[in-house]
C-alpha cells in the first residue's frame, strides 16, 4: 500500500481505478488514510482479463466497498469488464481524451491511480452505453454498413475490369450491376461477343441508349476477363444476400423494442430514409433523456464547433470526433438536402454557404439535422419543413433591401407596390 498527501475535495470517499490492457489489468482502491485525515491510502491489485480473473475483481472491489470504478475505453477491452462490473458497481466509462495530460512518471500503477483520484474528485465524465439490445442493434447496423461499402467497392472493381477490356459500359449505364448491366455482362462471361447482341439485351429504359451501348461494348473480352467478373459478381450477389439478412434481424429488434413509430417520424426528415433512421435509432437509443438539450446530442455527435480559446484567442473551432457513425450519416443527408430546392434545411445552407463558405455551411446544416432529430424522439412527433421562402418570409425588408442592391448594380431602378386584393 501507498500514502497519498494531497488534500483534495472530493465526491466519492472510496474511488477505483482500472487501467486495462489486453492480457492484464491493474486495479488501484483509493481510501480515507484513518491515521492522517486528509490523506489517502491507494491499494493496488493485479488480475488478468479472463472471465474468471474479472469475477474475482468484482468480488475484490465490493469486498473494499468502493463507491465509484473509472474505466478507460481502451480499444473493445472494455467491453467484457463493463458488462460483467456494471450491474453491481457504480462504474464509470471515461474517454481517454478526457484524460490526456502531464501525469509524471507513467507507468501501470499511477494511471489506476491516476483514474481513481479523477473519479473521487469529479474530473471526468462517464460515457453513453446503451442497454444490451440497442448494443445489438449497433452490431447489425454497423455491419450492415461495412457490408454495404464493400459491395460498392467490389463494383468499382467490377467496373475497372470492365475498363481493362477497353469497354466503357459504365459511360452509358450508371449502375452497371443492375438489370441490363447484368444481362450484358453474364452473356460476356457466356461468350457472347457481338456488340450488337449484347446491346439488344437492354431492357426498359436503357433500350434508348442501344446506339451507345453497341459502341461501348466495342472491346477485348478475354476468358481472364470472364473469370473475374463472374468472381465479382459472385461477391456482391454474396454481400447482397447477407445485408437482406440483417436488414430482416433489424426490423424484427425494432418492432420488439417498439420504435417502428419513431422509425415512421425520423423518415420525415429531409435526407433521412428508413435505413438512416434505423441507424439513429441504433447510435442513440432513441432514448434523448440521455441529452439534456439538443445541442448535447449535436455535441455528442460531433457536427458543432469546438472550443479552444486561450489568452482570448481562438486557436481553433474545429468539431471534435464524435460519433463518427452518426456524424457520416448527416454529411450524406446534408449533402442530399442541399440539391434539393424547396425546403428549409436547403435554403438555410445557402444562406450561410454565401457568408461562411460551403464546408461551414454543411456542418450547420448537420447540426440542424441533428436538432431535429433530437426534438422527434423527444417529442415523439414528425418534422414540419418551414420552407424555403422562410427566411423572406420573416424579414421581408431585408429581401427587399436585397433585390434593391442586386438590381442598382446592373444599372436598374425598381419599386415594390402591395399586390390588389382580388375580390
Amino acid at each position: 500500500m501507498a500514502r497519498q498527501d494531497v488534500k483534495d475535495e472530493v465526491l466519492y470517499l472510496r474511488a477505483a481505478g482500472l487501467d486495462l490492457g489486453k492480457r492484464f489489468l491493474l486495479a488501484c482502491v483509493r481510501t480515507p488514510c484513518l491515521k492522517r485525515p486528509g490523506t489517502w491510502t491507494l491499494e493496488t491489485e493485479r488480475f488478468a482479463t479472463t472471465p474468471a480473473e474479472i469475477r474475482r475483481l468484482l468480488a475484490w472491489l465490493l469486498e473494499r466497498r468502493v463507491e465509484v470504478v473509472v474505466l478507460e475505453a481502451t480499444s473493445d477491452y472494455w467491453r467484457h469488464l463493463y458488462y460483467t462490473l456494471q450491474p453491481h458497481l457504480n462504474l464509470m466509462l471515461v474517454n481517454p481524451a478526457h484524460l490526456k495530460g502531464i501525469r509524471g512518471r507513467k507507468s501501470d500503477p499511477s494511471d489506476a491511480a491516476f483514474l481513481a483520484r479523477a473519479g473521487a474528485s469529479g474530473m471526468v465524465m462517464g460515457s453513453f452505453v446503451p442497454e444490451r439490445e440497442i448494443r445489438e442493434l449497433r452490431d447489425l447496423t454497423r455491419r450492415r454498413t461495412q457490408l454495404i461499402t464493400a459491395r460498392g467497392q467490389e463494383a468499382q472493381r467490377l467496373e475497372k475490369e470492365l475498363e481493362d477490356t477497353g469497354m466503357k459500359l459504365s459511360s452509358v449505364l450508371s449502375d452497371i450491376t443492375g438489370a441490363s448491366g447484368r444481362a450484358i455482362i453474364n452473356a460476356l462471361i457466356g461468350g457472347e461477343r457481338d456488340p450488337q447482341a449484347l446491346a439488344d439485351l437492354a431492357i426498359r429504359r436503357a433500350r434508348s441508349k442501344i446506339p451507345a451501348l453497341v459502341e461501348a461494348l466495342d472491346g477485348t473480352f478475354t476468358e481472364h476477363h470472364a473469370f473475374m467478373c463472374r468472381h465479382y459478381l459472385d461477391e456482391i450477389d454474396h454481400l447482397t444476400a447477407t445485408a437482406d439478412q440483417l436488414d430482416q434481424r433489424i426490423t424484427a429488434l425494432l418492432t420488439r423494442l417498439e420504435h417502428n413509430k419513431d422509425i415512421e417520424n425520423l423518415d420525415t426528415i429531409p435526407g433521412i430514409g428508413p435505413a438512416a433512421a434505423e441507424i439513429i435509432i441504433a447510435e442513440t437509443g432513441g432514448d434523448m433523456t440521455q441529452f439534456a438539450t439538443a445541442g448535447h446530442l449535436a455535441s455528442w455527435i460531433g457536427v458543432c464547433p469546438g472550443m479552444n480559446e486561450s489568452a482570448g484567442v481562438t486557436k481553433s473551432a474545429r468539431t471534435r470526433n464524435g460519433n463518427s457513425n452518426l456524424k457520416r450519416l448527416l454529411g450524406i443527408a446534408a449533402m442530399s438536402v442541399t440539391r434539393n430546392k424547396d425546403c428549409y434545411l436547403s435554403a438555410y445552407y445557402r444562406r450561410i454557404a454565401a457568408r461562411r463558405g460551403r464546408q461551414r455551411a454543411l456542418v450547420a446544416v448537420m447540426r440542424k439535422l441533428a436538432v431535429a432529430i433530437w426534438h422527434i424522439l423527444r417529442h415523439k412527433t414528425r418534422y414540419q419543413d418551414l420552407g424555403a421562402d422562410y427566411f423572406t418570409r420573416r424579414d421581408p425588408e431585408r429581401a427587399m433591401r436585397r433585390m434593391t442592391k442586386e438590381a442598382n448594380r446592373l444599372g436598374l431602378t425598381v419599386r415594390f407596390e402591395p399586390i390588389a386584393a382580388t375580390a
